[in-house]
């Protein structure tokens, strides 16, 4: 999914960025964004579902879990 931000205002640490094309009003950090990023800047942001990764972390929790119940002696 590709998404289109335009930076409406930065606020500190923040930037506002009105996303997509109903232009949601989203707050994000200003340390995620990358430099130079100004009021008036337009941003292309693509989300992907990693699966894999998505795979590994919930068999991580799930070995943590097991592991707190006492399930892996």
């Amino acid at each position: 999914m590709k998404l289109t931000a335009i930076v409406d205002r930065i606020e500190e640490q923040y930037a506002v960025l009105l996303v997509g094309e109903a232009e949601t009003s989203v707050n994000w950090p200003v340390a995620l964004l990358p430099e130079p990023v100004r009021e008036g800047d337009v941003l292309t942001v693509e989300w992907q579902h990693d699966l894999e990764e998505t795979k590994k972390v919930r068999d991580e929790a799930a070995s943590l879990l097991a592991e707190l119940l006492g399930e892996n002696k």
